[in-house]
């Protein structure tokens, strides 16, 4: 099992002297983290994952109290993954002043869309946990997943303005068989819903397979399966590999986020466009 340390003078005891790279956590481990530990694995001598519900990236009424907490189970996927070190720290470690003070981390105009535009704070939460967990981690590189995309963008926009020096590195989305990116929120599911949420990948599916028409096409074939199954997305759009404009002949991003039951989920995929485009929406 790995060692497990809560604290940052623990973690530096036990840290050693080589290269690190962390996986940042809110627990509830599945599959898909699983495979961020593996792709981990050979990029550092030692590979630490943190596990902490972040109270300040949730909004009030969402499910912060409700996130589910799977300790023991974390601890035997972090063990089947290689992991050295587990980091569990408290909330006190990670904000002293309390998590409504203190210094935070602004995202800045890409922080206000997509997901921030639903979420107004959740970047900010986001960002300012990541950078406390670089600082007491000091890793060389740390990965994410590609799920949460515009996450993503946003660690690695922050990375190279605060100049932190750490290699972010993002692993593919790992997904079911039916083609549902795994999430911690997919145990909110019922079995129908469950069945129903498949629609998110079929509609991305459907816009690669437009992608030589162009971006006006790929948001139609896109659009057109989530209407068949009576999905109305809180966002479906298409963007280049930064989260910036979409540019004909090169690779872009299809993003959607859609509350399927209870659970609002999140999924993407890479796509090249086609040599002429026109505006979609």
């Amino acid at each position: 099992m790995p060692t497990v340390v809560r604290t940052p003078a623990e973690l530096a005891a036990v840290r050693g002297e080589g290269t690190v790279a962390l996986v940042p956590t809110m627990g509830a481990l599945h599959d898909g983290h699983v495979q961020l530990m593996k792709h981990a694995r050979p990029l550092a001598q030692t590979v630490v994952v943190s596990i902490f519900v972040n109270p300040t990236q949730f909004a009030p009424g969402e499910d912060f109290e409700a996130y589910p907490r799977t300790l023991d189970a974390d601890l035997e996927r972090c063990d089947e993954a290689g992991v050295d070190v587990v980091l569990l720290p408290e909330v006190a470690t990670m904000y002293p002043d309390g998590p409504d003070s203190g210094v935070v981390v602004e995202p800045g105009p890409l922080g206000r869309v997509l997901e921030g535009e639903q979420r107004p704070t959740h970047f900010r939460g986001v960002l300012t946990v990541v950078a406390k967990l670089f600082g007491i981690v000091r890793p060389d590189v740390a990965v994410f997943g590609e799920k949460d995309f515009q996450q993503l963008v946003l660690i690695r926009r922050m990375v190279r303005e605060l100049s932190m020096g750490v290699d972010v590195v993002g692993c593919p989305i790992v997904r079911e068989a039916d083609g549902l990116a795994m999430s911690s929120r997919n145990v909110y599911l019922g079995a129908d819903d469950r069945a129903r949420a498949s629609v998110l990948h079929r509609a991305l599916t459907a816009g690669v397979d437009a992608a030589p028409r162009g971006a006006e096409h790929v948001l139609a074939a896109a659009r057109a399966v989530l209407d068949a199954e009576g999905v109305v997305p809180d966002y479906l759009t298409l963007t280049g590999p930064d989260l910036d404009e979409a540019v004909p002949g090169q690779e872009a991003r299809l993003l959607i986020a859609a509350r399927i039951g209870t659970p609002r989920l999140l999924d993407n995929i890479g796509l090249v466009l086609g040599p002429t485009t026109h505006e979609g929406a």
